[in-house]
């Protein structure tokens, strides 16, 4: 059969212009090149970050290197030799170090650790991340004590005390972290260097303004570390309470259970987490010595989690707070996004004295972590991968009790994670939560307990709340640096 043309619509018109995304261009200076600088990453030079840089440099006075401040260093890159945690010694990722309470999962043999006693911490020293998400922050504390830390840490150290204060809260203001991101190399995994750390430009400071710093964030590492030992306090007093276990037998090298056990023990569910021999046995230690249990919902708790919602980018919109923001403290919260209801009856916000937990991800993760709302998420949206368990007006169990029951090392995660259900991306239901039975103490006990715990959260928030407010004076403290005219003094 021959093919004949058939008349058919015009092809469309050739665009004119780039229709995805406008090209983002500039000249900078050739001195530029001569005075040292090699960097040929367009992006170097077109970040608001080298913009911030420049205008400080261009002030013939009143700041000064970050090595003339401080020593930066980074230890060798750490091959060490991994064993089980019986005989090694704990070490945190760069990452693991911002959690509230690090948990640690891997164990290395410290006599074949090169460098080793370089990559512990002591409390007090400032660390920033140096690959991936480069150019953060913190503090080390108690939680870092004995632990071998990631070489993906930059360490700085004060030449002087005076400057500890302004140095953390310089490295913690926005302009300093573009400046960062602005000096940052590599394609696809970012890095920093401590000659990149080195070069940063710092307003000088009068000795008021050095000792308001300091003495402010002397009071943040007394917060995180008071906050820790509560906690540590409050763990041991349930542990006490209970007696203890040992378990040898996680069902690793495989386990076996009666079909009857599995079908009718009330889950419908095959995965065999919930069945593993270490999980039935410290059941059998809870019921054997603790006074009863009392499920989460008959306790008196409302469990829900909000409808799964957009999350539409808005630059005067609300801060949203992720499932891992939760374990970290003073998390980097940078997502903003459009305010609605999020098909939650609390608009997505949660009140101080909630209990939240982290339903999803993996199970040697953050899945099951269980944390105490404080006034530092008052106003900011909760992903909707957060589990909420909010007190009603009268509770069998106190929240603070609650959270020490749910997310005690020995006697509550195991019992949580052993919840989870699925492969790729495990999760837990709301109906596990509101029938996972908590177990009882004395009265007197689990006040205590719960009095630690509702302490150790509110000052940890507290923690987090000055953070941001010496983040947001040191800001202003550049800004006003970088507004000044040359003919003022520094």
């Amino acid at each position: 059969m021959a093919l004949r043309a058939r008349l058919g619509p015009p092809p469309p018109p050739t665009p004119t212009a780039w229709p995805y995304h406008k090209a983002k261009v500039g000249s900078i200076p050739a001195g530029v090149l001569w005075s040292g600088d090699r960097r040929l990453e367009a992006e170097t030079y077109l970040s608001s970050g080298y913009g911030i840089r420049t205008a400080i440099e261009s002030k013939p006075a009143g700041w000064r290197r970050l090595s003339e401040l401080a020593t930066s260093w980074q230890p060798s890159r750490l091959k060490g030799i991994q064993v089980s945690r019986n005989v090694g010694t704990p070490f945190l990722a760069a990452t693991q170090v911002f959690d509230v309470r690090p948990v640690p999962r891997k164990w290395l043999a410290l006599a074949k650790t090169s460098d080793a006693p370089n990559r512990f911490l002591s409390p007090g020293t400032v660390v920033v991340t140096c690959s991936g998400s480069v150019g953060r922050p913190t503090l080390a504390s108690d939680v870092h004590r004995d632990v071998l830390i990631s070489h993906d840490l930059l360490r700085i150290r004060p030449l002087d005390e005076r400057n500890h204060g302004w140095i953390y809260a310089y490295l913690l203001a926005e302009q300093t972290r573009a400046m960062t991101k602005s000096a940052h190399y590599g394609h696809i995994i970012k890095h920093l260097e401590t000659s990149h750390l080195d070069a940063l430009p710092v307003p000088d400071v009068d000795d008021a303004t050095a000792r308001n710093f300091s003495k402010r964030v002397g009071k943040v590492m007394e917060l995180r570390n008071k906050g820790y030992a509560l906690t540590l306090e409050a763990e041991a007093l349930f542990s006490k309470a209970l007696g203890d276990i040992k378990i040898n037998d996680w069902g690793e090298a495989g386990f076996s259970v009666k079909g009857a056990e599995a079908l009718f023990s009330g889950r419908r569910r095959f995965d065999a987490t919930i069945h593993n021999p270490g999980v039935a046995k410290l059941r059998r230690f809870l019921t054997e010595n603790g006074h009863g249990f009392t499920t989460i919902s008959d306790a008196g708790y409302d469990v829900w989690l909000p409808t799964r919602f957009r999350r539409v980018p808005a630059e005067d919109g609300v801060l949203l707070v992720d499932s891992a923001d939760l374990t970290e403290v003073n998390p980097d919260l940078k997502k903003k996004i459009a305010d609605g209801d999020f098909g939650d009856p609390s608009r997505g916000r949660v009140e101080p004295g909630w209990v939240l937990m982290a339903r999803s991800g993996q199970t040697y993760g953050i899945i099951g972590t269980t944390v105490l709302a404080g006034e530092n998420l008052t106003e900011k949206v909760i992903s909707d991968h957060v589990m909420r368990i909010r007190p009603g007006s009268k509770t069998l169990i106190k929240p603070g009790y609650l959270v020490t029951a749910m997310s005690h090392p020995v006697f509550g995660r195991p019992l949580i994670k052993a919840l989870a259900y699925g492969s790729s991306i495990p999760e837990i239901e709301v109906a596990d939560i509101e029938s996972y039975p908590v177990v009882r103490l004395q009265e007197a006990n689990e006040s205590t307990i719960d009095e630690l715990a509702t302490s150790a959260a509110q000052t940890s928030a507290a923690a987090d709340i000055l953070e941001r407010e010496i983040t947001s004076d040191a800001e202003q403290v550049i800004a006003k640096f970088v507004r000044k005219s040359t003919g003022e003094k520094a």
